[in-house]
């Protein structure tokens, strides 16, 4: 789950992060009210969307005067910001975010996140603060410094001050970042995030350190016990077949292709979408309808890949553990009656009662393609397209 940058600003202030004083807006006037409230000479209007790239997709201007911020204003909200997270269609800019101007001396990049191959939370931070940490990473890996955090000890200072000094801090700025870094590592832990990042992190004239923005993902499966997080949930920024997914318990995740999928197990249905693009075609969606599908599940999942007008044949690949495979076709059979597919479903059913599925199946009288592997499964899927 994400958050916009004003809330995860929120999070941080509480851990005592140093952040500008900044308002949220919801419209045209109440932006207007927020940049009176501030009452500064120099003034950031942010637009609030889930994606990066926002100022050089045009989403963050600064206004020095109240002429130049009502033109930000106007301009900005209810625009369509295309960045390079957003893909071409955009997002549309339904919130603003202002935020009194900093004198800014030097900028960081900073940032948490996990490690999967290590089991571990790695901080980095680096001295190219306000640009593209991926570009960095790519041309000059060597400017970025990391440490990795032992999830039984937690950071140590020794750590923190490995990242200041990188960052080649010295006096006042120095003891201010390890400061901060050891509050970050708190925020993070405290909220089950995912990710921190927090790009620019700045050092003013003052040498105080200042997040400037601040981004949060939040690992889902920690959700139920962090209410406060889930009452900041933006529905409009989120796809709304994977929202209607959620409510049903199924993981999906729309991709671009049109060769539909629905699998049980996180593991199996990426292993499905590879042989379905080894067979010459591409999946619409990752679906894993869980371990305990039963009918209902079934015809849920076939709703929503349907809801995507790409998808031309569905590949359903269920391995029954728990999962019972006669329960799985029965779902399926009153899935193809009631909801009148007009395109063709391939069927793998291997496991638990799949002998008694295939029956089901058999006796159904419904238009099913049977698949007897993963492998002839995929290219049935994949060639019911091309026909």
């Amino acid at each position: 789950m994400k958050i916009h940058e004003y809330q995860g600003k929120e999070l941080l202030k509480k851990h005592n992060i140093k952040i500008p004083h900044g308002i949220p807006a919801f419209s045209i006037e109440e932006a207007m009210k927020a940049y009176e409230a501030l009452d500064t000479s120099v003034v950031a209007v942010k637009a609030q969307v889930h994606a990066g790239g926002r100022g050089k997709g045009g989403g963050v201007k600064i206004a020095k005067n109240k002429d130049e911020a009502y033109n930000h204003i106007e301009n900005i909200f209810g625009m369509n910001l295309v960045t390079h997270q957003t893909g071409p269609q955009g997002k549309n800019v339904e919130r603003l975010y202002l935020e009194s101007g900093v004198d800014i001396k030097d900028e960081f990049y900073a940032a948490i996140t996990l490690d999967r191959s290590l089991e571990m939370d790695v901080f980095m931070v680096s001295t190219e603060g306000g640009v593209e940490i991926e570009k960095v990473a790519s041309e000059t890996p060597d400017k970025i410094i990391k440490v990795w955090i032992d999830p039984l000890v937690g950071i140590k200072n020794y750590q923190l001050r490995k990242l200041a000094f990188g960052l080649g801090l010295t006096g006042k700025s120095f003891k201010e970042a390890i400061s901060t870094f050891n509050k970050m590592y708190s925020c993070y832990q405290q909220n089950d995030a995912s990710i921190l990042e927090i790009n620019p992190l700045v050092i003013t004239n003052d040498d105080e350190i200042i997040a400037l923005d601040s981004k949060f993902n939040f690992d889902s499966n920690a959700l139920f016990r962090q209410k406060d997080i889930v009452a900041m949930r933006d529905l409009t920024e989120e796809d709304e077949m994977e929202i209607e997914a959620s409510e049903h318990n199924l993981n999906y995740i729309k991709l671009d292709g049109n060769v539909g999928c629905m699998v049980n197990g996180a593991g199996l249905a990426m292993a499905t979408m590879d042989i379905i693009k080894i067979a010459g075609g591409e999946p619409a969606n990752f679906l894993d309808v869980g371990g305990t599908a039963n009918a209902e599940t079934v015809k849920n999942g076939f709703r929503i890949i349907l809801s995507d007008k790409n998808v031309k044949s569905i590949l359903i690949n269920i391995f029954g553990g728990i999962v019972r495979c006669d329960r799985v076709a029965e779902g399926v059979v009153q899935a193809v009656k009631e909801l009148g597919l007009n395109v063709p479903v391939v069927v793998r059913l291997q496991g638990t009662n799949a002998k008694e599925a295939k029956k089901i199946l058999e006796d159904s009288n419904v238009s099913i393609i049977p698949a007897h592997g993963m492998k002839d499964a995929a290219e049935k899927a994949v060639q019911s397209v091309l026909n």
